[in-house]
C-alpha cells in the first residue's frame, strides 16, 4: 500500500509511492482543496491538467448537501465531479468542533446543529465512515475531536483517549463492511491528537499505532499556536508511528512550512491557502526553485495583485505556466480585472498558485532523490 522508494541521507524526508484503488500517488504529496465537490474558481479539466494525483473533499459539507443518499444516488463524488483519481475525505470532525456552542460531545459521538438551516444531527464514528464511503472515499479519516489551542493538559488527555476510542469504533465498522464492498476497499488513516504536549502526543500515536491504520495523520495544528510550537510537534511525532505507513499533516500549510515538515519525514499534506490567498488578490512566485531541503533561504514571495504599482507592470503572469492564459496575460491586466471585479481574477490568481504548489512538490520530490 505504501512504499518508500528513497530515504534522504541529510534528513528524515523520505520519497515514497502510495496506492489506492483508484491509482498510485508520489509522495511526498499536496491535496488541492474540492470542499464541497469542487475546487473554486476552476474546472476539473484544469485541475486534471495540474495532475495533483488527489483532491481533498468535506464529509460535514457533503453530508449537509446534497445528503448523504443523494450523493450516493449520483454515483459518488466521482461520479458527480467526473473525476478518476483519488479522493479523500476529513471526517467532518474539524468542521462539527468549530461549530463550538452548537455541538455537544459524548463517548457516543456528537450532536450539532447545521449552519446551514439549524436542523440537528447527531454523528457516532460509525456514521463517520459510512458517510465517507456513500461519498465514495479512497482515503477515509476517522471521526476524532479537534481541539482549539491553548488547552489544558487535563482536557487534552480526556480529548486523546475519546479520539483512540472513536477510532477503534471507526475501524472496527470499517472492517465490517469490507466484505461488501465490490473491488478493493478505500484505505482507513488514524488521526494524531495532543496539542503542543509532548507526552500526549506521543501516547496519542502509540494508541493509534496499536490499533493500526493504514496511515497516519497528524491533526491539531495550525489551530492557534505558532510556527515555531508547530515545528517542535511534528519533529518528533514521526518516530513514534509505523515507518512503513505514510503520515499526513493536516491543514499545513505555507510553502517554507511544507518543505520543514517533509524534512521531518511528512509525506502528504493538505491547505486552502493557495486557493484563499488566490481569492484575495494574492499571487505566489518563485525566487529560488532549487536546494529548498537544504537551505532555510526564502524561496518565494507573495504579491498582491491589487496594488496600485502593478496598474503599468506589462510583466507576463508566468512565462513557464502549463497555462496558456498565464503565460499571455500581464499584471496589469490581472490587477485590471481585481479592481473591476471580474471573477477571472480568481481563476488567473488560483491556477498560478496550485500550480505553484504543485510544481514545490515535484521539486521537492526531485531533491530528495
Amino acid at each position: 500500500m505504501y512504499k518508500v522508494l528513497k530515504q534522504s541521507k541529510t534528513s528524515k524526508a523520505r520519497r515514497g509511492v502510495l496506492t489506492t484503488r483508484k491509482g498510485k500517488i508520489q509522495t511526498p504529496f499536496f491535496m488541492p482543496i474540492a470542499t464541497k465537490g469542487g475546487v473554486k474558481a476552476v474546472t476539473i479539466e484544469d485541475m486534471e491538467k495540474l495532475n495533483p494525483g488527489i483532491l481533498l473533499s468535506n464529509t460535514y459539507h457533503l453530508m449537509l448537501r446534497p445528503g448523504e443518499k443523494e450523493i450516493k444516488k449520483m454515483g459518488g463524488l466521482h461520479g458527480l465531479m467526473n473525476w478518476s483519481q483519488p479522493i479523500l475525505t476529513d471526517s467532518g470532525g474539524f468542521q462539527v468542533f468549530s461549530l463550538g456552542k452548537i455541538r455537544k460531545i459524548t463517548r457516543d459521538g456528537v450532536t450539532f446543529n447545521s449552519h446551514l438551516d439549524g436542523r440537528k444531527y447527531f454523528m457516532r464514528p460509525e456514521d463517520s465512515i459510512k458517510i465517507q464511503m456513500a461519498i465514495g472515499s479512497d482515503i477515509m479519516m476517522v471521526l476524532d475531536e479537534c481541539v482549539e489551542l491553548p488547552c489544558d493538559h487535563d482536557y487534552l488527555e480526556k480529548s486523546i483517549d475519546l479520539t483512540a476510542y472513536w477510532a477503534e469504533r471507526c475501524k472496527k465498522y470499517h472492517e465490517g463492511r469490507k466484505k461488501r464492498q465490490a473491488g478493493k476497499p478505500a484505505l482507513l488513516f488514524g488521526i494524531v491528537q495532543g496539542g503542543l504536549e509532548k507526552d500526549l502526543r506521543i501516547k496519542s500515536s502509540e494508541q493509534l499505532s496499536k490499533i493500526g491504520f493504514d496511515g497516519y495523520a497528524i491533526g491539531g495544528l495550525s489551530v492557534g499556536e505558532t510556527e515555531k510550537e508547530m515545528y517542535k510537534a511534528f519533529k518528533y511525532i514521526g518516530d513514534y508511528l509505523p515507518q512503513d505507513k505514510p503520515r499526513y499533516l493536516m491543514g499545513v500549510g505555507y510553502p517554507h512550512q511544507i518543505v520543514e515538515a517533509v524534512k521531518n519525514g511528512v509525506d502528504m499534506f493538505d491547505c486552502v491557502i493557495p486557493t484563499r490567498e488566490a481569492r484575495h488578490g494574492r499571487f505566489y512566485i518563485w525566487k529560488k526553485k532549487t536546494g529548498l531541503l537544504k537551505s532555510r533561504a526564502k524561496f518565494y514571495e507573495t504579491v498582491n495583485m491589487k496594488a496600485q504599482k502593478y496598474q503599468f507592470d506589462k510583466t507576463v503572469l508566468n512565462k513557464d505556466s502549463r497555462f496558456p492564459e498565464l503565460r499571455n496575460h500581464t499584471r496589469q491586466y490581472l490587477r485590471q480585472l481585481f479592481v473591476t471585479q471580474d471573477p477571472t481574477a480568481q481563476r488567473l490568481t488560483t491556477l498560478n498558485n496550485l500550480e505553484f504548489y504543485m510544481d514545490l512538490m515535484e521539486q521537492i520530490r526531485k531533491e530528495i532523490v
